[in-house]
């Protein structure tokens, strides 16, 4: 059983009027006639499913979009009445369950069709074309057509959409960009009928590209404040508003003495007489070990993470005592995701979806 760490003084914040803004910024971007779902699959990129789906919907977002069926299921049972496409694969013993909750399933593959058995009520698909992105996906208008015949045969399997995903379209080069977007534009206008529903865009295409033969985006990364690349963001048609922030606060403030060895392995070692904090997170909560010699934040200023993480607990170089309770803000303000990312040597992604359920989210504005 997953346990939250409500009764300890590490959580994240998640603002609320940040994803509201964002939202409603890409939505002003838009052509009219073209819906936002909000993708909110792993936890909302960390910033929690259930709430963030809420504060999208009230925002204007027309559905969601997850990753795989119980992200679906739990929006459902949590009084979701939205459109909700799974873009992940959804083993076929399911699809009935699919079908039942009225959630739209990908298919990327004739097999799964036609070793469908009859469901007792309609299923939503989307067809997913492989362009060039090499993951789940069709990649021929041979199959796209087969794929076709075999629903038109079929009485409880209606094909929704069709869509794709770019693999580049977070950089300034487009070349292999509009390699994809022209091979999924032909693969649409040779299909006997258009699907009611075609989209192309994630985050960064939804950005930096126009929609007006599209039919809707999938907002994800930039709708939590987080630019898809730190290369596109002077390309950017609008500011994005971060929306999460993760804080602690000091357990313990002792003074080392020259000599003295600070956590596992003994790395790090003092060589005069100075202050350090212990902080309640480690890497148990998402706080990994590559965080060591990471810059926090205490009262504006930025100190040190020193010596290994734990997976409770971690150490930080203080210039001068604080006080016991102090907070610490380890993601937010000057050390944003995109910091820590590049400290990291990964992609902002990964610092938010990194975080476990262990950390409580609280909820503002």
């Amino acid at each position: 059983m997953a346990v939250t760490g409500w009764h300890r003084s590490t959580w994240a914040e998640v603002d609320r009027a940040a994803i509201r803004a964002n939202i409603q910024n890409e939505q002003a971007h838009l052509p009219e006639n073209v819906a936002l779902f909000a993708v909110v699959k792993a936890d909302a990129y960390g910033h929690g499913m259930l709430e963030v789906a809420k504060t999208a919907k009230e925002a204007g977002a027309k559905g969601f979009c997850v990753a795989i069926l119980d992200e679906a299921l739990a929006l459902r049972e949590a009084g979701f009445d939205d459109f909700i496409l799974v873009m992940g694969a959804v083993p076929q013993a399911f699809a009935g369950l699919a079908a039942q909750k009225q959630i739209a399933v990908t298919v990327f593959d004739i097999e799964w069709l036609t070793g469908l058995a009859p469901l007792p009520m309609n299923l939503d698909v989307h067809l997913k074309v492989d362009t060039g992105m090499g993951r789940l996906g069709v990649r021929s208008m041979e199959a796209v057509r087969e794929i076709e015949a075999e629903i038109a045969k079929r009485e409880d399997v209606t094909l929704e959409g069709i869509f794709t995903h770019f693999a580049t379209a977070d950089q300034l080069e487009t070349s292999y960009f509009e390699k994809q977007l022209a091979c999924f534009r032909q693969v649409v206008a040779s299909m006997a009928v258009r699907p009611a529903l075609v989209h192309c865009a994630n985050s960064a295409t939804a950005l930096l590209h126009e929609q007006a033969d599209f039919d809707a985006v999938r907002f994800g990364i930039s709708m939590y404040g987080l630019t898809p690349s730190p290369e596109i963001l002077s390309a950017l048609p609008f500011d994005l508003r971060p929306a999460l922030s993760l804080y602690t606060e000091m357990v313990q403030v002792k003074e080392l003495m020259p000599g003295d060895h600070v956590s596992y392995g003994a790395t790090y070692e003092a060589t005069e007489c100075e202050w350090v904090a212990t902080l309640p997170i480690g890497y148990a909560d998402g706080f990994i070990r590559a965080y060591a010699g990471f810059l926090v934040s205490v009262e504006g200023v930025l100190m040190p993470i020193i010596g290994r993480v734990c997976m409770d607990q971690c150490i930080i170089k203080l210039p001068c005592e604080y006080p016991v309770g102090t907070k610490v803000t380890l993601i937010g303000g000057p050390n944003s995701a995109d910091v820590a990312a590049r400290y990291l040597n990964t992609i902002n992604y990964e610092v938010t979806c990194l975080l476990s359920e262990r950390v409580p989210k609280k909820y503002i504005h």
